[in-house]
């Protein structure tokens, strides 16, 4: 079943939808890609140069074959052959349903529909696509070709066996495939960064820290902690032998303690200016594209590392 997905189409060539080409290609999948903007094609090509090394030591490979990548002149041309579409449009539901319902169309009636949406809700999305019983959320996280994490997100119309196969084909290819128990807004992942940008951003509004004071409070902390426990197993550690019941015990009164806030700060100019500024510092002059190659360096070593002590 795994191999029968072999061709695939990516609809939008961002960082996302770039990404996703990256690991298809590593992975000697046949790609189609279709993006309206025609500048998009450039920054495409320049990060599979830039990602060439990289992709080389993190997938244990020699080479990557760029001719199985296709450059298609619509939607239809794009997805009419393949086994799985890929769906990377700007997170707008309005976009979006238009965009399914094109690529629903055009594509086989077999073939899984999968957006790269990173909040909405599929049974939402699912209605304007023909045959919702293949639409599937599939969210991945930046850098998509280095990071494995996958939510899978089904809506109400859509059919397991559809489910089952492409979380097969997700771990196929180096993936980390989570299927959510319900839709929910936002899924898990970015609920949990959310509650945690919506504090940093009242601590910088209320001058209690700078962005790099917030950034070091979590590299050289609980950062390093979460990358292999999370959150729970990190707290049921902090009970002592007796685990989370004691951590509960111990710590839960402190949950009626106002000290987060859930509601997001207005943006005002005034905060938006201090988190621009103080990201700029933070960069000490160096380029994206610098940040970016020692954020993925970074990342495949400390994959390897994770891999090492794997808990789960």
């Amino acid at each position: 079943m795994i191999n029968t997905i072999k061709k695939i189409a990516v609809i939008g060539t961002g960082v996302i939808g770039t990404g996703w080409i990256i690991r298809f290609l590593a992975n000697k999948k046949i790609v189609y890609v279709y993006d309206p903007n025609a500048d998009q094609k450039q920054f495409l090509l320049e990060e599979l140069k830039r990602t060439k090394k990289i992709i080389k030591k993190h997938f244990s490979i020699t080479s990557v074959n760029y001719n199985n990548l296709i450059f298609c002149k619509s939607i239809k041309d794009a997805v009419k052959n393949s086994d799985l579409i890929q769906e990377n449009v700007p997170e707008n539901e309005k976009i979006k349903k238009k965009i399914i319902k094109e690529i629903s169309t055009y594509a086989k009636k077999n073939s899984i529909i999968a957006s790269s949406s990173s909040g909405l809700l599929p049974s939402e999305i699912q209605k304007a696509c023909i045959n919702p019983d293949r639409f599937i959320i599939a969210h991945p996280f930046n850098p998509v070709y280095l990071l494995p994490l996958l939510e899978i997100v089904k809506g109400r119309k859509t059919k397991e066996n559809f489910v089952n196969k492409a979380k097969k084909f997700y771990k196929n290819i180096g993936m980390h495939p989570l299927i959510l128990k319900k839709e929910i807004v936002g899924y898990l992942s970015d609920r949990l960064q959310e509650s945690m940008w919506r504090e940093s951003l009242h601590i910088i509004n209320e001058n209690f820290a700078t962005t790099d004071d917030l950034d070091q409070a979590v590299i050289h902390g609980p950062g390093l902690r979460w990358s292999l426990m999370g959150t729970f197993l990190t707290f049921h550690l902090a009970g002592g032998n007796k685990g989370m019941k004691h951590m509960l015990d111990q710590f839960g009164p402190a949950l009626k303690l106002p000290w987060t806030k859930l509601k997001a700060p207005n943006l005002t100019y005034e905060l938006r200016n201090k988190i621009i500024k103080g990201t700029k510092r933070q960069t000490k002059g160096k380029s994206i594209k610098n940040l970016t190659n020692m954020r993925d360096n970074f990342l495949i070593d400390l994959l390897k590392l994770k891999k090492k002590y794997r808990i789960s």
